[in-house]
């Protein structure tokens, strides 16, 4: 399944259904068929996603301290993460939240 993410202010998002499921159990929004994000709800969501981005990044830091400290190579390649996810559906919120419009799902 493929959530696509809708609003007059921005272009649609489309997301795999693994990474919106995340995202929106992050902003505290049901993974439904069908949603929507009101205006009013858009700083509180931003700011949950900027915290759970930068608590990801704290933790795999410290990962890599760790494995480095106990000798372990550490690859250089990084996976995909939250941070990749988010970024555009972070914009999103941000565009329609200055725009006044929310954003809406499944309809």
């Amino acid at each position: 399944m493929i959530y696509k993410f809708q609003s007059k202010a921005d272009s649609d998002l489309f997301m795999n259904v693994g990474p919106a499921q995340r995202i929106l159990s992050i902003i505290g929004k049901s993974a439904e068929p069908q949603g929507i994000i009101e205006p009013a709800e858009m700083p509180a969501a931003i700011a949950a996603l900027e915290a759970a981005v930068n608590e990801e990044e704290q933790a795999r830091s410290a990962a890599v301290e760790s494995a480095t400290a106990d000798g372990q190579v550490v690859s250089a390649a990084q996976p995909i993460g939250l941070k990749q996810r988010a970024w555009p559906f972070i914009q999103m919120l941000k565009r329609c939240q200055q725009a006044d419009t929310p954003v809406v799902w499944g309809v």
